[in-house]
């Protein structure tokens, strides 16, 4: 019987690499997107991230380039450098098959470099908008003999002031070319802009009821501003997330909680504009080969970044809007599995959240923030979770994270916090020298083998914890494409 993939058209040599790879069934996206776009029909994809849009405009882009023609035949366009080099990892990943070959053109890499590789016969680039001009500028990259084009993630670069600069490379390629635009909304400059540039393009609507609502447990945690730190903490030991993104307003807040997390002895990391681009693309390795369990990041930072194994979603600071908001938590609750969404709300954001809510049409488990008053009179907050003592804090902690790493203006917010937690008393409150104690009592016991390197794992077997078939998929270098 012929396989799904076959019966799209896509050749028996990409639907053997995509067996051998544990894909046999495509996504909905998929399903609808692909007989168009082997058609050379214009289209504009609504989906959100994580329904394999990704697999959807690749493939078809790998059946239709000529590795015989010098020429660059198809580009794609992304709103940033994180979502360039994904979408990069995974056309390399086809190009073994078809023999098609790849510049990815973003900044922070050298332009000189990316100049030499266009001397080659390249076939596909992937790029952003600002280097992509920059290149065009220079006339080191030529677009005139463009057959396909791909506008991924279309309302984010909008949303990031890019419509200007996108419009200026579409001048730039032939007039003749098919061009593909997927986006998660569809606001009015997305629209027009489709109007204006592309050619009877097909509609293709995929809902994401079934991720927003279906497959993410949502909860909301009523808090202050200066309870909100406290709050995560406490969140974070009771749900035990496996790996989670922490989502902040700023990369300033990004920063700071992240040396909070730090301080109070988790594993953790931050993602922002404001890192070198060596430094965001070996963060982003870290956390994809689990050894970094939570990633403090902006929106657009991790915009359209697709990570399996994420188990939940942390908002520590509201999503400004719906679609916002549905960007965030769609990084977990995939292939099946139930995710957890938990946002932290203090007086200002109800408006904010009455509009979510309003938008997803639901209405939020809510819980209460408690007040405890110690012996000292002192008020303290704490989330509600019942007289059950909670588990120690076993999070995997790499050794860059050792506390002798820790800044001396970090000092004295480490004592207030060693004096403040060492009522033993306080549900589930560990001191950070009670998690050093625990992390390295069970390091040993708690490490696996992962290829030649030793990654700790002592977070494994919490109730968070991926099942069999997830960490199976995960053995797969290309099971993630289908969510892409």
């Amino acid at each position: 019987m012929k396989n799904n993939f076959s019966a799209l058209g896509i050749s028996s040599q990409l639907v053997n690499f995509l067996e051998n790879s544990g894909i046999h069934n495509p996504t909905p996206i998929q399903l609808e997107s692909i007989p168009i776009l082997l058609e050379g029909k214009d289209i504009i994809g609504q989906a959100q991230t994580g329904t394999g849009k990704t697999l959807a405009f690749l493939l078809p882009i790998m059946e239709k380039i000529d590795g015989n023609k010098e020429s660059v035949q198809a580009l794609i366009i992304t709103p940033t450098r994180e979502l360039a080099i994904q979408i990069t990892a995974e056309a390399k990943k086809l190009s073994m098959v078809k023999k098609v070959n790849i510049l990815a053109a973003y900044g922070g890499q050298d332009v000189e470099q990316q100049i030499r590789k266009l001397k080659g016969n390249i076939h596909l680039v992937i790029g952003t908008p600002g280097r992509l001009l920059d290149h065009l500028k220079r006339k080191s990259m030529h677009f005139g003999k463009l057959d396909m084009l791909v506008l991924d993630e279309a309302d984010q670069m909008l949303h990031m002031g890019f419509l200007r600069d996108i419009e200026e490379i579409i001048r730039q390629t032939s007039t003749k070319r098919q061009t593909m635009l997927f986006s998660a909304t569809m606001p009015k400059d997305i629209r027009s802009l489709a109007s204006r540039y592309m050619k009877s393009p097909k509609q293709v609507n995929i809902p994401s009821n079934n991720i927003t609502l279906d497959e993410i447990k949502q909860v909301i945690v009523e808090t202050t501003d200066k309870g909100k730190e406290e709050a995560l903490f406490k969140a974070l030991d009771e749900y035990k997330p496996f790996m989670a993104i922490i989502f902040c307003r700023t990369k300033r807040r990004a920063s700071a909680l992240n040396e909070a997390l730090i301080n109070g002895g988790y594993n953790s990391e931050e993602l922002h504009g404001d890192l070198t681009q060596g430094k965001r693309e070996k963060v982003m390795k870290a956390f994809r080969d689990f050894k970094i369990q939570l990633l403090v990041a902006t929106d657009v930072a991790a915009r359209g970044l697709d990570i399996e194994g994420i188990t939940h979603i942390f908002n520590y600071d509201i999503a400004q809007d719906t679609e916002s908001y549905i960007h965030r938590i769609g990084r977990t609750g995939r292939a099946g599995q139930t995710g957890f969404a938990i946002t932290f709300v203090t007086d200002r954001d109800h408006e904010t959240l009455h509009q979510i809510e309003k938008g997803i049409r639901m209405t939020f488990k809510r819980r209460k923030i408690a007040k405890d008053i110690d012996q000292k009179g002192q008020t303290q907050e704490r989330v509600k979770s019942g007289n059950k003592e909670q588990g120690d804090r076993k999070f995997h902690k790499s050794k860059s994270h050792n506390s002798s790493n820790n800044s001396r203006d970090s000092q004295k917010t480490r004592d207030d916090r060693k004096s403040r937690d060492g009522q033993k008393t306080r549900d589930g409150q560990k001191t950070r020298d009670d998690r050093k104690s625990t992390y390295g009592n069970n390091k040993k016991a708690n490490s696996v083998e992962v290829g030649t390197k030793k990654t700790d794992r002592s977070y494994r077997g919490s109730k968070s914890e991926p099942n069999k078939s997830a960490d199976k998929s995960r053995s797969k270098s290309y099971s993630k494409d289908r969510r892409s």
